[in-house]
């Protein structure tokens, strides 16, 4: 039977204001702390946007050239050099990242095919594709959990994921995906073969990575034809490696994807580009570029000038917002980049704050174990919290962010942009529904957690009023793990605002910061002083914003924090 493409079909679980009931139609992003002090309560409901690529009807219109730049490029920039305002744009902003990703990194991914038919069975996925007089065809092995169904269902690439038996205890179906029958490693560039290359030629400049995607799309195909015991809804991705690579990809370039789950993925992957040409022991450009084709053959020009690619992988992980994303690395491998894998998920985590669905992308480095792809402990709770809220609409994502101190990156040292505050609320059907008050603080340059806006007035991390003083600051604890914890750093402007800021305390009982991002610290003994890094310097009077964070060891505490404007 013929696919019919084009379908509503993403969810994304997203929290709405129960208070707000007689507009139950308007559809809102998570409440940050700031909305739920209001007394609202959250539930959960499903976002349902387009199927595949939303922005097919974006007038995308990309210069010939873009500027060099050794920092991450600007995501809320559009290319005719104007910044988005509203979360209704971020659709065609995020086509013309598709499109520079494309031209510069990974290679098209083509229009879907002319026909897709195929079967679904409790044990296999078949999957036959025409397109442009030419066809070919490719199978996955399917694996179920225990009850009656229909289940959701993630792709795991190559048998290595993330785990398959929390993924089917958590109430998930596996789907077993060999990427090699679709794009074949071991090939030469201008001889690429598997399923995609059959209908597109060998000689294609579309890298593997790529190729690989186009098969899980078309392993989606068949499952909303089909249904069966797999539930047409929840799709999820993972991989780790080499394979973790390409769920990054496939995560990224297909919207029907409510969950992306890449895990060691390295230089090709998650990693910044600009980032990882500068970090000690990570994979060199090239050195990926001609391991295998992986990557499109134009990345050869940005092998040795990664400051010449319009496009940084932040972008890529943006790509994937608002839907669910959990990204697992190692710091223990140097070639992995797992510093600049830090780099690309603060730096994409503030795409999906301007979204207003922070909760939805979850980072963890922080292991014990060094193995490559190992199975490890510390991933299992947000695994499953993360497929039971973007696959089983249950519960809310993890949104958290634990980075290993020894491969912490500063995302102060690779931007000079701000992230802005985005108005309205993203769109369910291609439309924009009207502005309501849940619109996101004002720039949140800390990362993704559940407790990053200003608490309430009976809180006690509350900023202090500003009277006369230069400006006042707090520390909120976000995260507490026993043998350390995260802190955020809300700053409040004085009467007459400021221009830059430094700020100094003493830690009471021993604790350390082991890494920050957006702020110049140093410390000595237990005294601490942080200084603006330029562009989080102005605060307007009367204004809060996050301003930057931290990691930190020993118990949490909340210091007084002295404020002085620079």
């Amino acid at each position: 039977m013929n696919i019919s493409l084009g379908r509503s079909r993403i969810r994304m679980a997203l929290v709405v204001l129960a208070a707000l009931a007689v507009a139950a139609v308007m559809l809102v992003p998570h409440l940050s702390t700031a909305q739920a002090a209001t007394g609202d309560e959250a539930s959960t409901l499903a976002f349902e946007a387009n199927s595949e690529f939303d922005g097919a009807d974006c007038n995308v219109s990309l210069p010939g050239s873009t500027p060099s730049s050794s920092l991450l490029p600007d995501p809320f920039t559009r290319a005719d050099g104007t910044r988005i305002t509203s979360k209704s744009q971020w659709e065609c902003r995020r086509a013309e990242i598709k499109e520079l990703a494309e031209r510069s990194v990974y290679g098209d991914k083509p229009a879907p095919p002319d026909s897709v038919t195929g079967s679904v069975t409790s044990s296999s996925i078949t999957v036959n594709v025409s397109d442009n007089g030419r066809s070919t065809s490719f199978s996955a092995s399917v694996s179920l959990p225990s009850g009656s169904g229909p289940f959701p269902a993630v792709i795991v690439y190559g048998g290595f994921g993330a785990d398959t038996n929390t993924i089917k205890s958590a109430g998930a179906a596996v789907i077993n995906y060999d990427p090699n029958s679709v794009g074949a490693e071991g090939t030469s560039r201008n001889n690429k073969q598997g399923a995609f290359y059959d209908i597109y030629g060998s000689s294609s400049s579309t890298g593997i990575l790529m190729a690989q995607a186009w098969g899980v799309s078309r392993i989606i195909d068949v499952i909303e034809q089909s249904g069966g015991n797999i539930l047409t809804d929840g799709t999820g991705v993972t991989g780790c490696s080499r394979y973790g690579k390409g769920a990054f990809v496939a995560g990224a370039f297909d919207q029907r994807i409510d969950l992306t789950m890449p895990i060691e993925s390295g230089t090709g992957g998650v990693p910044a580009l600009r980032s990882i040409a500068q970090e000690s022991g990570s994979q060199p450009l090239s050195s990926a570029y001609n391991e295998q084709p992986w990557l499109g053959d134009a990345f050869s020009s940005y092998t040795g000038n990664p400051s010449g690619l319009p496009v940084d992988t932040h972008e890529i992980v943006g790509m994937i917002a608002p839907r669910g994303l959990f990204i697992m690395e190692n710091p223990h491998v140097d070639w992995l980049g797992a510093r600049s894998g830090s780099v690309a998920a603060l730096g994409g985590a503030e795409i999906y704050k301007a979204l207003g669905v922070e909760d939805n992308i979850s980072y963890w480095s922080d292991v014990q174990n060094g193995t490559h792809c190992a199975t490890r402990s510390e991933w299992n709770q947000p695994l499953r919290q993360s497929i039971q809220a973007f696959l089983l609409d249950s519960g809310q994502g993890p949104g958290v962010f634990r980075v290993a101190s020894s491969k912490s990156g500063n995302l102060s040292q690779w931007r000079n942009w701000s992230t802005p505050t985005l108005s309205g609320d993203l769109p369910d059907d291609g439309t924009t529904p009207p502005d309501d008050d849940t619109t996101p603080p004002d720039d949140d340059t800390t990362p993704p957690d559940d407790d990053t806006t200003p608490p309430d007035d009976d809180d006690d991390t509350t900023p202090p009023p500003t009277g006369d003083a230069d400006c006042t600051a707090v520390i909120d604890v976000v995260n507490d793990w026993g043998s350390g914890w995260q802190g955020n750093v809300l700053i409040t402007g004085g009467s007459g605002g400021v221009s830059g800021w430094t700020l100094t305390w003493t830690w009471p009982s021993g604790q350390s910061i082991n890494s920050s991002w957006n702020a110049d610290v140093s410390s000595s003994g237990s005294s601490v002083t942080a200084g603006d890094v330029g562009w989080n310097a102005d605060i307007a009077a009367g204004q809060t914003i996050n301003a930057w964070g931290f990691v930190a060891s020993g118990s949490s505490t909340s210091p007084q924090v002295t404020c002085t404007a620079a």
